[in-house]
């Protein structure tokens, strides 16, 4: 079978410049100071370019965690063991664990998607469960590449495969692998250009002496991979995850499709930076949820020239802090939507 992954080259959808300007307009006749609603007012202005309408709406949300281990656990990077994965997992899908609270309360539609644990999950054949098993975790990328080249594609393809039947208002995509943030910061290391001890937090709960041997594992893979990782997908192949591979192909075909994405934490940034660099126009499809407490983040961030919404010192990932994000977004559009306009409301908008 070919291996082809071309199509996360392809255009994106374009912004609709005119529902952009009409939506300013009407901004501009509300009954308020004009900027007075600061980000909110701009949260208002990027729907409506993404929905062709000056009177935008966040109803319909589709919500992804896509979990998968990491071979790079082998090295004693995580306060976990690698089964943890697939055991939160069915936390998920029992209805446990944060996200889940979470996006019951939005009426979300969510699923977990496994694209490679290492053990199976429970309760996998649960409405919410999503098998899309390329392997069993990757392989230790302190001493081979993480992936295949066609488990890479695989694992693309798995993610815009969750955005192909959808028209949602809005995608969240989450995460789930032990060891994922050692894959994430070796991400953020090759591609901010930052030595490996900037980018390398305490994940799970680690100690300084792990953090310490998490940047020498990752200091040590990115010189075996130098000469490999030749392209953004070569990093993505060589140290990421299944799990954050899937999040670039889900990342990018939603801005091809025209559907917009409120990115997480840590290990989505990572994810949809890798995107930005392989699709730079899938930018323009993305709002930052939050900003991490986890190092190399921020790098991110400013690089991105994004601003994120809340600052809340979270790191849980799942997709929780983008889950929480949710509720601002949907105050922006209802204030934008259904405050009065100083014709309609008789007050005068000048002295």
């Amino acid at each position: 079978m070919s291996i082809s992954y071309s199509w996360i080259y392809d255009s994106c959808k374009p912004l609709d410049v005119s529902a952009y300007d009409a939506a300013k307009s009407r901004q501009n006749s509300l009954t308020k100071p004009a900027g007075s609603l600061g980000e909110l007012e701009n949260i208002a202005l990027r729907f409506a370019s993404w929905q062709g309408t000056p009177t935008p709406e966040c109803k319909s949300i589709l919500i992804r965690v896509f979990a998968a281990d990491h071979g790079v656990c082998e090295q004693g990077v995580s306060a976990f063991p690698q089964e943890v994965t697939a055991q939160m997992v069915a936390n998920f899908i029992a209805g446990g664990a944060a996200i889940s609270v979470l996006a019951k309360r939005l009426n979300a539609d969510f699923a977990a998607v496994n694209v490679g644990t290492s053990t199976p999950f429970q309760n996998s054949n649960a409405s919410n469960v999503i098998i899309e098993q390329i392997a069993n975790g990757t392989a230790d990328f302190s001493k081979q590449a993480a992936m295949t080249p066609a488990q890479l594609c695989a694992a693309l393809e798995a993610g815009r495969k969750q955005l192909i039947d959808t028209n949602a208002d809005l995608f969240i995509a989450g995460d789930m692998g032990i060891g994922n943030t050692t894959s994430a910061s070796a991400i953020y290391s090759a591609l901010l250009n930052q030595e490996p001890a900037s980018c390398v937090g305490p994940g799970t709960g680690v100690d300084a002496s792990v953090i310490t041997h998490k940047a020498k594992i990752i200091e040590r893979a990115l010189v075996l991979h130098s000469s490999a990782m030749k392209q953004t997908i070569d990093v993505l192949r060589c140290v990421g995850g299944l799990e954050i591979a899937a999040m670039v192909g889900a990342y990018i075909y939603a801005a091809q499709k025209g559907c917009p994405i409120l990115v997480d934490g840590f290990i989505s940034t990572a994810a949809a930076l890798i995107a930005v660099k392989i699709n730079p126009t899938s930018l323009d499809w993305m709002m930052f949820a939050h900003k991490s407490a986890e190092p190399a983040h921020e790098l991110a961030l400013n690089y991105l020239d994004a601003v994120p919404l809340l600052d809340l010192g979270l790191r849980l990932g799942e997709g929780s802090g983008a889950a929480v994000a949710v509720s601002l977004v949907q105050s922006a559009l209802s204030l934008h939507n259904q405050m009065a306009t100083f014709k309609s409301s008789g007050v005068s908008d000048h002295v």
